[in-house]
């Protein structure tokens, strides 16, 4: 397995599908229909911003995103929204869009995502992608990562807890639940 830091553009179109097939339940209300969420991930997708596992034949199997102050994997503003959308229905999914926004602090690298290739989960990719995470955090000078994790996927939440993170919180997020599907985000920490 060959791990990278940025997102090869061959790869951007298997990307956008990958992340929409990871976070479509949780985004779907807000971001759907699927072409046109699609067609947005793909407009924004920032590959400087996304650190990629790929198998020795170069097929991508996974990707762990990051934000900083100057972006994130799948980020984008208004205008981006609007391309895609148009005004109003961009407007309504900005509002909602901002809901689920985390802040950038300066001190812990925060990770944004990270999903896997159905055909390659089990076998140890997302944990490489995640020490790959620790790795690029500590070679920008952090001492710790940062997630958060939604209640709706303990699968990932004992995957994180496996590779050292330690939950700080949690926090509900009351009559959201019912647009973006999940109850309440846990905020995990990992030491670097």
């Amino acid at each position: 397995m060959k791990i990278t830091v940025g997102i090869p553009h061959k790869d951007r179109e298997e990307a956008a599908a990958l992340y929409w097939e990871a976070f479509g339940d949780k985004l779907g209300f807000t971001m759907g229909p699927k072409y046109q969420a699609l067609m947005f991930v793909r407009s924004v997708l920032r590959p400087d911003h996304g650190i990629c596992a790929h198998d020795d034949d170069g097929r991508l199997l996974g990707i762990a995103g990051f934000k900083t102050t100057q972006g994130a994997l799948v980020g984008g503003g208004f205008r981006d929204l609007q391309r895609t959308y148009g005004w109003v229905s961009a407007s309504i999914r900005a509002l909602l869009l901002a809901t689920l926004e985390r802040d950038t602090e300066n001190e812990r690298f925060l990770m944004d995502g990270l999903f896997v290739a159905p055909e390659a989960r089990g076998l140890g990719v997302g944990t490489a992608l995640l020490d790959a995470v620790a790795d690029e955090a500590k070679r920008r000078g952090y001492t710790q990562v940062r997630l958060d994790v939604v209640d709706t996927n303990p699968r990932a939440k004992a995957l994180y807890r496996q590779v050292g993170f330690k939950e700080v919180k949690t926090v509900e997020i009351g009559v959201l639940r019912h647009i973006f599907g999940f109850n309440a985000s846990t905020t995990m920490v990992r030491n670097v």
